[in-house]
């Protein structure tokens, strides 16, 4: 994947849920959990989709996230091309990425958003909160510093996007229900600058899917660095 600038335009190149209910309130209380939204851009306006929702060529989007904890985020793709890109924080997408607990935050944080191009496919954003800031000037953090995304290309599994039949039906939306945010399943997958984190094991981390929406439940005890991957289709 790359970014490419185009006035406030930001190019996202290539680019266990459990049903929502009664059992997203018992999540809620008492957890560390992450809020995470995907926004399409429509007539002007953003509007919050399925996170399954299969994008098209040239779609605009951005994430929406808010945490009931503090820590640091960095956001990394790894694009149907096998290009891999640090989509925040960077100079484009903006660089203050301390996450306070309750606050809305948009990525990127700028007035841009990211457009859907590339072989259709599963972009995989790989989603990274760290309690501490990872970065080289920190020499007081117990973790080492990030390091950049890998150079060299690695193409990801070739998924085809899906649309759920049952859903297109009630709803008129395509949907493929393999998309959006899920636990990393082969932490051998990780690119290299993630593999080295200390990371919360994706084990541990429990997924509530709804319409609009995901929540990521995280153990409250935990101190630890959480990576999860977020899927988006695209055609």
């Amino acid at each position: 994947m790359r970014l490419r600038i185009a006035a406030a335009l930001l190019c996202l190149c290539q680019l266990s849920v459990i049903p929502s209910g009664a059992q997203t309130q018992s999540l809620v209380q008492g957890l560390n959990r992450i809020e995470l939204q995907i926004e399409r851009r429509e007539n002007g306006n953003w509007k919050g989709v399925d996170p399954g929702l299969v994008f098209l060529p040239d779609d605009r989007v951005r994430f929406k996230v808010k945490t009931n904890f503090g820590g640091y985020l960095y956001v990394l793709n790894h694009g149907t091309s096998g290009e891999y890109t640090l989509l925040f924080p960077s100079a484009d997408t903006g660089q203050q990425n301390r996450i306070e607990p309750k606050k809305d935050y948009a990525v990127p944080a700028t007035e841009g958003s990211f457009r859907i191009t590339g072989p259709a496919g599963h972009e995989v954003v790989y989603w990274l909160l760290s309690p501490v800031a990872l970065e080289p000037d920190d020499v007081t953090s117990e973790y080492v510093p990030l390091p950049p995304p890998p150079k060299e290309k690695k193409a990801p599994p070739k998924l085809i996007p899906r649309c759920d039949e049952t859903i297109f039906r009630a709803r008129g939306d395509c949907v493929d229900t393999s998309a959006g945010p899920q636990r990393v399943v082969d932490e051998e997958t990780l690119p290299d600058n993630l593999a080295g984190v200390p990371a919360l094991s994706s084990r541990e981390l429990t997924f509530i899917r709804e319409e609009n929406s995901s929540l990521v439940s995280v153990p409250q005890a935990s101190t630890k660095p959480v990576i999860f991957e977020f899927r988006l289709a695209h055609r």
